[in-house]
């Protein structure tokens, strides 16, 4: 195992990785408080039309989903309040922009070994130019949501009163959507746009079923999102299953045990209460 890490192209994997499942992770953390896990789904899908769309016109893939994905985020967040409730709109346009990746790629057959890579992910042919870009772009997401955390929380958790208390709530939507959407761009080189789920829902969802303190919850994320990445690294090297597999699987399972867990011992927090006609918990 330790003369694999002599490998420039495992060092490049867990470099990403790493990079990817902390901005991820904290990113995530928001993305869950906010209930717009949907979007990030909606987001991937459009990030496979831009990178199809890109190869198509002798474009980087990575420009390509950075460009449709970014464009899609701003008007996700500036119609924010006129789009709840719609899924089944945006259910639609999913399904549109999923056949437009889909006309793309069989106009540019050339690109169909891309466009797998897209799907499930490919951190092992990431290389140093990927892991750069990806360490200046992690570091404009996390400086970013360092400038707005606590407006953003504010926002996040009661909207309506921190918009009576003259939080720009709106321009906080359209700066958090377009920094999910470069996190998803980045995202998808690690676990492709049918897992991204994975490293963007999972760490959160399970951090904020263990405990409700906004740093706790990030940090738990973080050590989730790691474990996950670091986990699927690992068994990938020493098999031969992909690493996006292996993520998504450690993913699921961790989150499944935490909520049970958590619904496990919540009882044993309550007392029951005696009252004279009937018992109360």
């Amino acid at each position: 195992m330790l003369e694999i890490f002599h490998q420039e192209f495992v060092q490049n994997a867990f470099l990403a990785g790493t990079l990817i499942a902390v901005i991820s992770a904290i990113i995530g953390y928001f993305v869950v408080l906010r209930a717009q896990a949907f979007a990030a789904h909606a987001l991937s899908h459009i990030g496979f039309a831009g990178a199809t769309g890109a190869a198509l016109f002798g474009v980087s893939s990575l420009a390509g989903m950075f460009g449709f994905t970014l464009l899609a985020a701003l008007g996700i967040g500036a119609l924010a309040k006129k789009i709840q409730g719609r899924d089944v709109e945006i259910g639609m346009i999913l399904s549109f922009v999923l056949g437009l990746g889909v006309l793309f790629l069989r106009l540019y057959t050339n690109a169909a070994n891309e466009a797998v890579g897209v799907l499930f992910g490919s951190i092992l042919s990431v290389t140093q130019n990927d892991v750069i870009l990806t360490f200046i772009f992690g570091c404009i997401v996390l400086i970013s949501l360092l400038v707005f955390f606590r407006p953003l929380l504010f926002a996040s958790i009661d909207p309506e009163v921190a918009e009576a208390r003259g939080v720009p709530v709106e321009l906080l939507s359209i700066i958090f959507m377009l920094l999910l959407a470069i996190t998803v761009a980045e995202a998808i080189q690690v676990v492709g746009v049918l897992l991204v789920f994975s490293l963007l829902i999972a760490p959160a969802a399970c951090a904020q079923h263990m405990t409700k303190k906004p740093a706790g919850a990030i940090l738990l994320s973080i050590l989730f999102g790691l474990a996950f990445t670091w986990g699927g690294l690992f068994l990938a090297f020493t098999t031969k299953y992909p690493v996006s597999f292996y993520i998504a699987t450690l993913a699921a399972v961790t989150y499944f045990i935490v909520i049970n867990l958590c619904h496990f011992m919540r009882p044993h927090h309550l007392q029951t209460v005696k009252h004279p006609n009937k018992e109360v918990a």
